[in-house]
């Protein structure tokens, strides 16, 4: 009896463990403008062809950006609060053009996607 707790202690661990981070949805990965509201994401795709803008505090930013997790919705105009503009390592990410389905999730190590140029303070 002794033997097979020692067994079904760590087994059962490891599959609690793998149930809680395999059922984290994707956290939202949305397209915004300069005031944090949604805008199609064809704006933020190619970053070369943006004008930098100069913040208050002397750093730049692209005035079309992703913006990672935080709340609000996916539709245009809608205002977003409490993520970032830089992923989170280890988080998954869904933009507003693949949501749904296989294949929508991003992962969070490589998606700068221009969010990461420049400061990430706004103005």
């Amino acid at each position: 009896m002794k033997r097979s707790l020692h067994v079904s202690a760590p087994l059962l661990a490891a599959a609690a463990l793998s149930i809680t981070t395999g059922c984290r949805k994707p956290e939202m990965q949305r397209c915004v403008d300069e005031k944090n509201q949604v805008v199609a994401d064809s704006f933020c795709q190619n970053t070369n062809s943006q004008q930098p803008i100069r913040n208050s505090t002397g750093g730049f930013y692209y005035p079309y950006r992703y913006y990672y997790g935080g709340m609000g919705g996916y539709g245009l105009g809608t205002p977003v609060t409490g993520g970032g503009y830089a992923p989170i390592a280890g988080r998954s990410y869904s933009s507003s053009t693949t949501r749904g389905g296989f294949g929508s999730t991003h992962s969070g190590s490589g998606e700068s996607g221009g969010g990461s140029h420049g400061s990430s303070g706004g103005e």
